[in-house]
């Protein structure tokens, strides 16, 4: 049954308020709410979007909701699904980045910041964990996954080089394809698909230009900065954060990685995609550059050029899905993206756990190294802790948050 854009409305709006708990659990509600519940699409066309929306950059989640919105609905279903699942979580982000912005150096404050250190710690091990699990089938997964790993952490390789390698080496042993098949009926004429590929790339590119012709320069490194994030974000967000990180705090100067961190640890409280961290950086970084209106600026510019781009991919492709996913080599491009990509979430992991446990680190000739009498036992403690929570107890992930950041309040209070 086809619904009409009030019952769609209602529906994704439902999803996006209750989209905690990263790309899994959302997935699995949509799943719930639009196969099982309202029964608005077969299992096998959910599944076939599943799979599309994991071969393009972004959240595969949002994408997810975008495309079930235009195969129920077109053009205007796609806007209703993937803004209602961003707009929640980019509100509340709002709040938090501001709040982090104006009280964050208060001293209890910076308390709850520690236990959530220590908890992302544990989050990141898990996401690691579950995509290994997936993505690392072969010898040729865990031995790209390694060099993935090596590349990043020891030689400070670019990540978009690190993909592209990736998928270049999936491709190249991916199984050749079998006899040629006629080709299969798609729901758009390439007229039509230039059109949109030129809507969505002018609106896209509209505001950057904008700074640019106004000699913002800092507002253009961040439009920049982040439409290059947008093409390059395979394999979720945290998949790409020690590549924004590492841009963000070393090359660019906008956060300390300890913002950085604490970036992570709000996203995850909230609704939505957990690239809307992209957001929070945005923010903050515009507030240390001129307070809150540059804050705010810088904000909606990173939004835009995040989730801009979400939509030029789905509604570009969506009408070429059954198409695409018949192709066994890309089908071999994306296993190769995984596999690496597993290996960066390595990197990421480590690279979370010495600047938590260490109060010092400094980069070396083969990546980063803890100075051994910086290290602090709290943060320690308050890791096992988290481990005994999230991965032992398994806790949902925003009552793991919550009850890291009270131990580590009323440890200050009583020391």
């Amino acid at each position: 049954m086809r619904p009409d854009l009030v019952n769609l409305f209602r529906v994704f709006a439902r999803i996006g308020l209750l989209s905690f708990g990263g790309p899994a659990a959302q997935i699995a509600l949509m799943h719930t709410e639009l196969v099982e519940r309202h029964k608005w699409l077969e299992e096998k066309h959910f599944l076939g979007a599943l799979s599309f929306c994991m071969l393009l950059p972004g959240p595969e989640a949002m994408q997810l909701a975008t495309y079930a919105g235009w195969r129920l609905r077109g053009v205007p279903g796609g806007l209703i699904a993937g803004l209602l699942f961003v707009l929640p979580g980019a509100v509340v982000i709002l709040g938090l980045a501001l709040g982090y912005a104006h009280y964050g150096q208060v001293p209890v404050i910076q308390a709850f910041f520690t236990g959530i250190k220590a908890a992302v710690i544990v989050i990141v091990l898990q996401a690691l964990l579950s995509l290994a699990r997936r993505a690392l089938t072969r010898r040729a997964d865990w031995a790209l996954a390694l060099l993935a790993f090596a590349a990043m952490f020891f030689l400070s390789l670019p990540f978009p080089l690190i993909i592209a390698a990736a998928a270049l080496t999936g491709l190249l042993l991916a199984p050749p394809a079998g006899a040629p098949s006629a080709p299969l009926p798609t729901h758009r004429t390439p007229p039509r698909t230039l059109r949109t590929i030129a809507i969505w790339s002018s609106l896209w590119a509209a505001p950057v230009l904008i700074a640019w012709l106004m000699n913002a320069r800092f507002l253009t490194d961040i439009a920049l900065f982040f439409s290059k994030l947008a093409i390059v974000t395979f394999g979720g967000a945290y998949a790409v954060l020690a590549y924004m990180t590492q841009a963000v705090v070393e090359t660019h100067g906008w956060l300390s990685t300890a913002q950085m961190i604490d970036a992570l640890g709000l996203a995850e409280t909230t609704p939505g995609p957990l690239i809307l961290v992209t957001e929070f950086v945005g923010l903050l970084a515009g507030f240390q550059q001129g307070g809150t209106a540059l804050a705010l600026m810088a904000g909606a510019m990173t939004l835009w050029v995040t989730f801009t781009p979400c939509f030029l991919w789905i509604f570009t492709g969506a009408p070429y899905v059954d198409a695409l996913l018949a192709r066994p080599r890309l089908k071999g491009a994306l296993a190769g993206i995984s596999a690496a990509v597993t290996g960066v979430i390595l990197n990421l992991s480590i690279w979370f756990a010495l600047h938590v446990l260490f109060g010092t680190v400094t980069r070396g000739d083969f990546g980063p190294t803890p100075q051994l009498d910086s290290f602090q036992p709290l943060s320690a403690a308050l890791t096992v802790l988290a481990g005994v929570l999230l991965l032992w107890l398994r806790l949902p992930m925003t009552v793991g948050l919550a009850l890291m950041a009270a131990a580590a309040g009323v440890v200050h209070l009583v020391t």
